[in-house]
C-alpha cells in the first residue's frame, strides 16, 4: 500500500471513531457524588443531658428599692396598725393577716424593709399571689424592668436562681430575690385616728363649750406606682455603686437527663412539634412530640420519642394552619 493511501485509511478511520464518539445513544453515565432524589443527607439522634431555661434581663444599682409583698392564700385581708420605725427592723413585721374560713394567715415584711403602703382595701378578698402591700428594701438591690412578654416565665420561676454581673464591676454572684416581680399600684397608709376630744369641756363659767369637729385628714401616699420588674439584693460583701448598670440572669427552669434533640430537627412551637423520623429505608414519616425545655441549640423532648430513633436535618415543613417554623429558645415549658 502506498503511502497516500495509507494516510487516507486513516483519516477516514479516525473520522468514523469521532462521529462515532460524538453521536452515542447509550445511557448517560451517574455522577458517583450525587445521591438520588430525595435522599436524607443529615441526621441526628436524640441524646440525653441536663438542661436549664434562662431569661437575661438588663438593670440597674437602685438605692431603697421597692417591691412587692403578696398574699400567701385566698381570703380577706385585714390590715394590722403599723407604727413608722425608728430604725431599719431587725425582724420581720407584721401587717396583715388573710383569713380563710375562719383560720389566719399572716403576712410580714422580711427584715431589712420597712412597710411601703396598703396596694387594697382593708378586708377586701384577694387572691393568692395578689399584691397586697409594698415594701422597701433599706440599702442598695438591684431592679431589672421585665418585658410583658417575660411576665410569666419570670413568674412561674418565683423561686429560681439568680446571677448578677455588675458592668465593669464585681460578679457574677447570687441575688436574692424580693417580693413580686407584678406590678404595683400607688401604696397608701392610712391617716391616723382624730385625737378624742376632752369629755370635761366647760368654759370658765361652768358651761359646756362644744368641741370642734375632728379634722378629717387625706390618706399618706407612701409608694409609687411600678411596672413589672424584678427586684434582687447581693451579697453583703459586695460592692455596689447607685446607678450602676448590671445584668441578670434567671434560671426559669431545669431539666436532668432529658432527652434532647437539635432545634432544627423539630418543627413548631409552643410545646408541641413534629420531626421527621427516617426509617432503615430511607423513607421520613413524620411524628408529633411534646416540647419542653430549649437552650436555643437542641430541645427537650418530653413525649413521642424513645430515644433510639434517627431523625432528618432539618425537620419537616408544617403546612399552613399547624405551629410555623422552627422552635424558638424558651417555647416549650414545663
Amino acid at each position: 500500500m502506498s503511502t497516500s493511501a495509507f494516510v487516507r485509511v486513516c483519516g477516514l478511520a479516525a473520522a468514523v471513531l469521532a462521529a462515532t464518539s460524538c453521536t452515542s445513544t447509550g445511557a448517560e453515565p451517574v455522577d458517583p457524588g450525587l445521591a438520588p432524589r430525595g435522599t436524607v443527607q443529615t441526621t441526628a439522634t436524640p441524646t440525653r443531658q441536663d438542661l436549664t431555661n434562662k431569661v437575661s434581663l438588663t438593670g440597674k444599682v437602685t438605692m431603697n428599692p421597692l417591691y412587692g409583698i403578696v398574699a400567701p392564700v385566698a381570703g380577706q385581708v385585714r390590715y394590722w396598725t403599723v407604727a413608722e420605725p425608728t430604725a431599719t427592723p431587725t425582724r420581720p413585721t407584721r401587717i396583715a393577716t388573710v383569713w380563710t374560713d375562719g383560720q389566719p394567715t399572716n403576712v410580714d415584711v422580711p427584715a431589712g424593709s420597712t412597710f411601703g403602703g396598703r396596694l387594697v382595701d382593708d378586708r377586701a378578698t384577694v387572691t393568692a399571689g395578689m399584691p397586697i402591700a409594698s415594701a422597701k428594701h433599706a440599702g442598695y438591690g438591684i431592679v431589672a424592668e421585665v418585658d410583658g412578654e417575660q411576665a410569666y416565665r419570670i413568674s412561674d420561676a418565683a423561686q429560681g436562681t439568680v446571677q448578677a454581673q455588675i458592668k465593669n464591676g464585681p460578679g457574677p454572684f447570687p441575688c436574692a430575690l424580693l417580693g413580686t416581680i407584678a406590678a404595683l399600684p400607688v401604696g397608701t397608709v392610712p391617716a391616723p385616728p382624730p385625737a378624742q376630744p376632752d369629755t370635761d369641756d366647760r368654759d370658765a363659767t361652768g358651761a359646756e363649750t362644744p368641741a370642734p369637729p375632728p379634722r378629717q385628714q387625706e390618706p399618706d401616699t407612701s409608694s409609687e406606682p411600678t411596672g413589672l420588674r424584678l427586684v434582687c439584693t447581693a451579697p453583703a460583701d459586695v460592692k455596689m455603686v447607685n446607678g450602676a448598670s448590671a445584668t441578670l440572669e434567671l434560671v426559669t427552669a431545669s431539666a436532668q437527663n432529658a432527652l434532647v434533640v437539635p432545634v432544627e430537627a423539630v418543627a413548631g412551637g409552643q410545646g408541641k412539634g413534629k420531626v421527621d423520623v427516617v426509617g432503615a429505608d430511607g423513607a421520613k414519616v413524620t411524628t408529633d412530640v411534646e416540647l419542653g425545655l430549649t437552650d436555643g441549640k437542641v430541645v427537650e423532648i418530653k413525649s413521642g420519642l424513645t430515644g433510639e430513633e434517627t431523625l432528618a436535618v432539618p425537620g419537616p415543613n408544617l403546612p399552613p394552619g399547624d405551629p410555623a417554623g422552627q422552635v424558638e429558645p424558651g417555647a416549650g415549658r414545663r
